[in-house]
């Protein structure tokens, strides 16, 4: 199966035109012809199943035949990420926690962190891309970046963690997290999260856990959170 994306069908739409780059590549990759049927999701759980009126490269026509909606999870998971100084990394953990199953990301700007700003139009092109190769109706959102205290401030709702490196009691993830519950996990940049920023994160209510017994990268930890809480939601 090949899924498309189009954020503006919705179920008032009956016929609609596919951009330049999905057209050509519906016609003259896929070699779909006048009467086939595709595949497209908004982005907001809704799948459509769409014949196709006019295969042109430019300006692909379709007709939408059926409509179907696919129930939103029972939680929602937001991870809060630093930036890595090798973007190329954050851009692998954008495309792999699609994959699993993410509903929100929001890069935080922390104290030592080595990147301040991203190029948001790629990673979000990167986002769709895996929402679409794993078949999901849902979008995950990606907030602009944030500095690190106006996201504590915000005070996020649901179960709350931060993941940091410093040597003090904490407890395994998979033992704090609870199946359908909405939950945020804070994670640092590269050179950990400051005394004082896990100190905030504590006076709002994020809990200390741990991800395992290993150091992890920035990247590799938020995917680590991701997985676990997946799996603990999905067994």
């Amino acid at each position: 199966m090949q899924l498309f994306y189009n954020p503006t069908l919705d179920t008032s739409v009956s016929q609609f035109v596919l951009n330049q780059e999905e057209s050509r590549h519906i016609v003259k990759v896929l070699r779909k012809k006048e009467g086939d049927i595709l595949q497209i999701t908004n982005g907001k759980g809704y799948l459509f199943q769409a014949k196709i009126l006019l295969a042109d490269l430019k300006k692909c026509s379709a007709e939408i035949v059926s409509t179907t909606k696919k129930h939103p999870k029972r939680y929602a998971l937001h991870l809060a990420v630093a930036p890595t100084k090798n973007i190329d990394r954050f851009e692998w953990f954008l495309e792999k926690a699609t994959e699993i199953g993410i509903d929100e990301i929001t890069p935080i700007l922390c104290k030592r962190s080595e990147r301040k700003a991203i190029k948001r139009e790629r990673l979000e092109k990167i986002i769709i891309s895996a929402m679409k190769q794993s078949l999901q109706t849902y979008l995950p959102k990606l907030n602009d970046p944030m500095p690190y205290e106006n996201f504590i401030e915000s005070t996020p709702e649901g179960l709350l963690f931060i993941a940091h490196c410093e040597n003090e009691e904490k407890l395994d993830l998979k033992r704090r997290v609870a199946p359908d519950k909405d939950i945020t996990i804070l994670i640092g940049p590269e050179g950990d999260f400051s005394s004082s920023e896990i100190k905030q994160a504590y006076e709002k209510g994020f809990l200390p856990v741990s991800l395992g017994k290993n150091r992890l990268r920035t990247e590799t930890a938020a995917l680590v959170g991701c997985t676990i809480v997946t799996t603990i939601n999905n067994g």
